[in-house]
């Protein structure tokens, strides 16, 4: 039977300013934390994004809009975000650039967020879109449909790529984009997708795979070099949980983790039985041990892994990740799982 279950603690670091060397923060933070082989070290995407200042302005949004659309353009938005955080300084950046804007806002986004008054934080967000664009002298329409739209940004943050094609072919006389081909110059892979609000003028980016991947094999080679450990290292993002009271889906990043190492072992399913099944069908905890150790191969189709969803093992760590080192004052940005793959 097992000694340890899984922990996973958050590592306390300094504060991460741009032009810190993140990767000697990281080892530094963690490096008395009694580290084994297979550790999980997670570091959340906005420290990495911060250190090397990946960062765009109101006017960087604008200067694009402008370049793709023209000056004084009329442009259809659909499927935005709900969110003064992640949609507000996007949508400053286009009335910047735009003559008018038509918004196409359901009931509510993607992630579960109203388009009217906000029960959590009492801000009522058709109101306040409509405020940004007044005060950058543009005109602010909702709609229900996109018409005769000829320019149109799909604010979509799932499957961005192929609404894109979907709004080419049924709109073809149209200019389509998406937010990730907004600034794809400062972020080729994202563009604007997973973007946060940093100042009123400034908004920081999500990293880019080249980037996360770069950071992530140094940490791990310079460990194995200091430590003589072989660590998984991830960046994270949001953690994709649906919380059950506010009815929020907690993913409005593009990917959960945009860059990791051991890609076999984080891309695979958990490999695991429903304990409390064989608990209830044994008779001893001989017996348990037994079937334990008799039925090790991929669970799929078992009978005794049910209830087991075989997400994949990268968004399951990033779900416990984001949900121990919190969204607000924890200063825990790094977050180190032990004992989560069993030998």
């Amino acid at each position: 039977m097992l000694k340890k279950g899984v922990i996973s603690q958050g590592v306390v670091c300094p504060i991460v300013r741009e032009g810190a060397d993140v990767v000697d923060v990281v080892i530094n933070s963690v490096s008395d934390k009694n580290i084994n082989d297979k550790d999980i070290i997670g570091i959340t995407e906005s420290i990495i994004a911060r250190s090397l200042g990946l960062y765009v302005t109101v006017d960087d949004i604008a200067r694009d809009i402008e370049d793709k659309f023209g000056a004084n353009a009329v442009i259809s938005l659909t499927d935005p975000l709900y969110s003064r955080n992640r949609f507000g300084m996007i949508l400053k950046g286009i009335a910047r650039a735009a003559k008018e804007i038509r918004i196409i806002m359901p009931p509510s986004d993607i992630v579960g967020n109203p388009s009217g008054v906000n029960p959590y934080t009492g801000v009522d967000i058709t109101k306040y879109y409509k405020e940004i664009c007044k005060e950058e002298g543009c005109k602010c329409v909702l709609e229900d449909d996109l018409f005769d739209s000829k320019n149109i940004i799909s604010c979509k943050i799932r499957d961005w790529s192929t609404h894109k094609e979907y709004l080419k072919k049924s709109y073809p006389d149209s200019t389509v984009y998406t937010l990730a081909d907004i600034c794809s110059n400062e972020n080729p892979d994202f563009g604007l997708l997973g973007s946060n609000k940093a100042t009123e003028e400034k908004l920081k980016l999500f990293p880019t795979r080249e980037i996360s991947e770069r950071i992530c094999n140094e940490i791990k080679f310079k460990i194995k070099e200091k430590l003589n450990k072989d660590v998984i290292v991830m960046i994270y993002g949001d953690g994709c949980y649906k919380d059950p009271t506010s009815g929020i889906w907690e993913f409005a990043d593009p990917v959960t983790s945009p860059g990791y190492t051991d890609k076999e072992l984080l891309e695979g399913t958990p490999d695991e039985l429903k304990f409390k099944f064989l608990i209830d069908k044994s008779s001893s905890n001989e017996e348990v041990e037994t079937l334990l150790n008799s039925e090790k191969n991929n669970p799929a189709g078992k009978t005794d892994s049910m209830g087991t969803t075989p997400r994949i093992c990268r968004d399951l760590l990033v779900s416990l990740m984001d949900l121990t080192s919190g969204s607000g004052d924890r200063q825990t940005p790094v977050v180190l799982i032990q004992n989560y793959f069993r030998e």
